[in-house]
């Protein structure tokens, strides 16, 4: 079974940053494309980024373009989200997802496989 786990949340000031993790247990990371998606109260769940399995393609929200950045560790079998100048609209639970083919697409009805979360709040 694929299990995907997310760290790195927490409180921040605005204009702070804060880089999230995501590694897996039973698998290999290097063989799935990883998004990242968030969801913030009241919400719906939003696509953030997604990288290929190479690192070579990734695909960003608008929203985050210019701020965020994903990447990929495969010694470590980690995918991260480098996340800078945070903003109050920053805040949601973050979720890192799996998906055997680079899709490109954010949509979060594509992608099948979820970790439980971690929360990120900024503060203004």
């Amino acid at each position: 079974q694929l299990q995907l786990m997310e760290s790195g949340g927490g409180l921040v000031q605005s204009g702070g940053s804060l880089r999230l993790s995501c590694t897996a247990s039973g698998f290999t990371l290097a063989d799935y494309a990883i998004g990242w998606f968030r969801q913030a109260p009241g919400k719906e769940r939003e696509g953030i980024s997604i990288i290929n399995r190479s690192g070579g393609l990734t695909n960003y929200a608008d929203p985050v373009k210019g701020r965020f950045t994903i990447s990929r560790d495969k010694a470590k079998n980690t995918v991260y989200l480098q996340m800078n100048n945070l903003k109050p609209e920053d805040t949601a639970v973050y979720y890192c997802v799996a998906d055997t083919y680079y899709r490109g697409s954010l949509s979060p009805v594509l992608y099948e496989h979820w970790g439980q979360g971690t929360q990120v709040t900024v503060s203004s």
